[in-house]
Formats: C-alpha cells, sequence, structure tokens
C-alpha cells in the first residue's frame, strides 16, 4: 500500500503506539498495570491486523540475523530458567514489543515513521509540562500514581510521579513520572524536531517551537545521564556531517580523529571521574549505580554461559531479584547497564549475541548518514537530513545504555529493532 493510499488511521494509530511505547508508565500511573494491558493488549492485536492487511513485502534475507538469533536465545532460555514462569512472561512480552516494532518498520516508510516519532514526542512533552505545571501551581504537593497503596507513611522520593519541581528550577518527571525516561524523550526530539526542520517538512516557525519546548525539557529534568548521552550524540553529528563533507578518498582523517576522541574521552573519564561527578551533582557510587553492578556482575558470574533466563524486566516477586538491587527503601528492576542486563540474563552466549546486534545496526547506520553511494537507493529515504535520523537514534541509545537498560524493553526495544530491520532492508 502506498503512502498516498494508506488510510490516516494507521498515522494516529503509529502515535499511539509510539506514545503508549515510550509513556507505559504513564497509562500504569494513571490507568493502574491492568489498564496499560489492554492498552497494550489492543495495540498489539491492531497491529498484527495492520501487518496482514497491509502485507508489506517480507524478505527473509532482509531481516537481522542477529535479531532473530537473539529472539531465538531468549525464547530457549525459558527451558534452563532459575524463574521459568517469570521468563514465560518476560519472553511473551519480549516478542510483543517486536511485532508492534515490526509493524512499524515494515508498514512505514522513513518520513512516516519520523512523522509518527514527531507527533508522540510533542503529546509527551507537551502532557509532561501541562502535567508538572498542574501540579506546581494548583496541587502543590507531591503526587502519587492512581491505584497504589505503597502501605507507609513515608514514600521514597522515587514512587512519586510528579514532586511538584517546576517552578523549582526542575528536576520535573513528567507524565512518565520519571526524569531519565523524560530527558530522553526530550533528546530523541530534539532529534526528530531538528530533521523535520533542517529537510522543510514542517513550518519553521513551528519547529522551532518545538525544538524549544525540548530543549527546555531536557533542562528541567536535569538528568545527568541523559545529558552525557546528548554529548555523546552531537558528537556523533559532528562526526557525521564531517565524514559526508569528506571526499571518499580522504576519509581517513576523520575516523583516526574518532579514535583519537574515544581515547582522550576515556583518558579524561578515568582521570577526572570525582570532578565530574561533582559537576554533574553524583555521588562517588553513581546514586547506587556501582553497588548494582557490583551484585549483578557477581550474580551473573554465577551462570556466565547462558545466564539466569531471559526476564526482561526484572519481577520483584522472585529471586533473585527480591534484594537484588534495593537502595534507599526502592527495589530497582534493571542493573542499569543493558549490556550487564544481558549477561546476566542469556550469559556470555546472548551478550556475543547483542554486541552483533548492535553493532551491525549502528555500521548500517552510520554508512546510511555518511556512504549514501555504497548503498541502494531508497524512494522513501533520500539523502537529506533523513538519513541521519538513524544514526542519531542508535547514537542516543548505546549511551543511555551504559546506565540504564532501557534498549531491552518497551521504546527502547523498539527502536532498536526498528532500526536494524529497516536499515537492513536498505542495505543492497
Amino acid at each position: 500500500m502506498s503512502t498516498a493510499r494508506r488510510p490516516v488511521a494507521v498515522g494516529a494509530f503509529s502515535t499511539l503506539l509510539v506514545f503508549t511505547l515510550f509513556a507505559g508508565d504513564f497509562w500504569r500511573n494513571l490507568l493502574s498495570w491492568w489498564g496499560w494491558g489492554l492498552i497494550a493488549a489492543g495495540l498489539v492485536v491492531g497491529s498484527i491486523v495492520l501487518l496482514v492487511r497491509i502485507r508489506p513485502p517480507l524478505l527473509w534475507r532482509k531481516l537481522p540475523v542477529t535479531l532473530g538469533l537473539f529472539l531465538l536465545l531468549a525464547t530457549l532460555s525459558i527451558a534452563w530458567s532459575y524463574y521459568p514462569g517469570a521468563s514465560a512472561l518476560g519472553v511473551a512480552l519480549q516478542w510483543c514489543t517486536t511485532i508492534v516494532a515490526l509493524f512499524l518498520a515494515l508498514c512505514l516508510e522513513w518520513p512516516e515513521l519520523l512523522r509518527a516519532l514527531s507527533h508522540a514526542f510533542r503529546w509527551i512533552l507537551g502532557l509532561s509540562l501541562l502535567f508538572e505545571f498542574v501540579v506546581a501551581a494548583f496541587i502543590r504537593h507531591p503526587v502519587l500514581p492512581f491505584w497504589t497503596d505503597y502501605g507507609t507513611e513515608k514514600v521514597p522520593q522515587a514512587f512519586y510521579w510528579s514532586r511538584g519541581l517546576l517552578f523549582h528550577g526542575g528536576q520535573i518527571q513528567g507524565i512518565q513520572g520519571n526524569s531519565n525516561l523524560l530527558a530522553m524523550v526530550a533528546l530523541l526530539a530534539l532529534v526528530v524536531f531538528g530533521v523535520q526542520l533542517a529537510d522543510g517538512v514542517v513550518r519553521r516557525g513551528w519547529g522551532i517551537a518545538w525544538l524549544v519546548v525540548a530543549g527546555a525539557t531536557f533542562v528541567l529534568t536535569r538528568s545527568a545521564t541523559i545529558i552525557i548521552a546528548a554529548v555523546f550524540t552531537a558528537v556523533v553529528l559532528l562526526f557525521a556531517l564531517w565524514m559526508r563533507r569528506a571526499h571518499p578518498d580522504r576519509r581517513r582523517p576523520v575516523y583516526l580523529t574518532m579514535l583519537a576522541t574515544v581515547v582522550v574521552a576515556v583518558a579524561a573519564v578515568w582521570a577526572f571521574s570525582g570532578q565530574l561527578l561533582k559537576l554533574f551533582g553524583k555521588s562517588e557510587d553513581l546514586t547506587g549505580r556501582l553497588d548494582i553492578w557490583h551484585s549483578v556482575t557477581a550474580l551473573a558470574s554465577q551462570r556466565p554461559t547462558f545466564g539466569w533466563g531471559w526476564v526482561s524486566y526484572w519481577v520483584p516477586w522472585v529471586e533473585p531479584f527480591t534484594t537484588l538491587a534495593v537502595r534507599k527503601g526502592v527495589t530497582y528492576l534493571q542493573a542499569h547497564n543493558a549490556w550487564l542486563d544481558v549477561w546476566l540474563q542469556l550469559g556470555v552466549l546472548g551478550l556475543v549475541i547483542f554486541i552483533l546486534l548492535v553493532a551491525t545496526t549502528v555500521k548500517r547506520s552510520w554508512f546510511l548518514a555518511v556512504d549514501r553511494p555504497r548503498i541502494s537507493v531508497s524512494d522513501d529515504l533520500p539523502y537529506t537530513s533523513l538519513t541521519l535520523l538513524p544514526l542519531l537514534l542508535i547514537a542516543a541509545l548505546v549511551a543511555q545504555s551504559a546506565a540504564e537498560s532501557r534498549m531491552l524493553v518497551e521504546a527502547g526495544w523498539m527502536l532498536l529493532v526498528v532500526i536494524s530491520v529497516k536499515t537492513k532492508r536498505a542495505a543492497p
């Protein structure tokens, strides 16, 4: 089905799908896990129905082998899982997210995907600022998620939906109830809105206005993790633009400079880690992350080859997750590092496959952005700023993965699958 003939409803459905994947906590906080479950189930069914109706050309050789291997290993891990019931649930959710990601990758062309991301991010940013304004101006006290009883008078700060800090300069949490998640949306929105503005697909004033909204939201979240991700993404953008301008025979200096930049950055972090932590307002244990990483590493070492079994989000009602990462009364449900999380759940074998999945996706995204003549021409992806979109999105995901495991679940996994599949299909 061509873009011109595709019904408007597909675009609206895609926007709702992206919104829900990035703002799942909004539905969970507003309607409970049961309400979110009904919405999620409806979106999965809708994705399957649209896949059947649109019938996009499915060339199996154009699907990433590493993606299939990772999903296969995660599914098989139920057989040796320490918690088979939780693994079955986690694998089911992983497949559901993959299905909706395949709908977005196979049924939407690049401009349509850009538009769906743009509309969803505008809704998230707009509603987040409105929500924080209402809490700060009218409610004037922190707000907890609906339908939740924490059974204690002293509720940990991490449990609040909003702490009403808008008029105090942040740290705002938005409709997602998490400053890091809102900051990541703001960063990705800066990428998406910037691409739209550069390619002239939105009115200049409108595009600049939304860039300001995304930038203001990013600043108000005060997320150190995503600030670092933003710097990394900006550096990737600069090198990509430099590479696009360089003659094919004169690109070695660019790669050498990239390598030197990585070496200098690693050395600087190693030498000035204390000062950098103070600059970002972080404690020496990286807000408890070092303790979590130590616990996860110790546990992963007990089953190093195949792991404890895939579970996606950690489930707090089964061992060993009940006490694996507890800090200030909060039980965290991730390793705060995607690579450690994969090693814990699928062992060294799963980690190798995951590294290959991400590395090949980054490689294809890089050449799609900087070396257009080396890949086949795609009618829906002209050589404009739009070709930078996959690279910048995956760069932000990779940077975030060092301190968060979000690449493995919901919106993070969706973006990884979409970029992996679409760049593979664009390759010769």
